[in-house]
């Protein structure tokens, strides 16, 4: 991930429904939720909902795929994992590291 990228995620998470939304996907694991379900789940508008995961998409943080009628939203795990890998490249660089930092690989 490059800085760019990072910066779209981070702005793309930085609303608490998008940040709410992405981390009920986390939770909900591989099979994701309806976007239905995510919905009820937040209790907002379907039309404010779309435009939330509209953003979400932009950054890659989010895929859906189409069920029949259903439209199935998941979590990009590889892009979640990507911009954490990007926020800690360089932990502890200085040698002075924070016990509590886990180990670098």
């Amino acid at each position: 991930m490059n800085h760019a990228d990072a910066v779209d995620a981070l702005s793309a998470l930085a609303n608490s429904t998008r940040l709410a939304a992405f981390r009920a996907l986390v939770e909900a694991g591989a099979g994701g939720l309806p976007v239905g379900g995510l919905r009820e789940l937040l209790d907002i508008p379907p039309a404010t909902l779309s435009a939330h995961l509209n953003v979400l998409r932009a950054a890659g943080l989010v895929d859906d795929t189409r069920e029949g009628r259903v439209i199935r939203v998941r979590a990009s795990y590889p892009r979640m994992d990507a911009l954490l890998a990007y926020l800690t490249d360089n932990c502890c660089a200085s040698g002075d590291c924070d016990p509590t930092c886990p180990p670098r690989s």
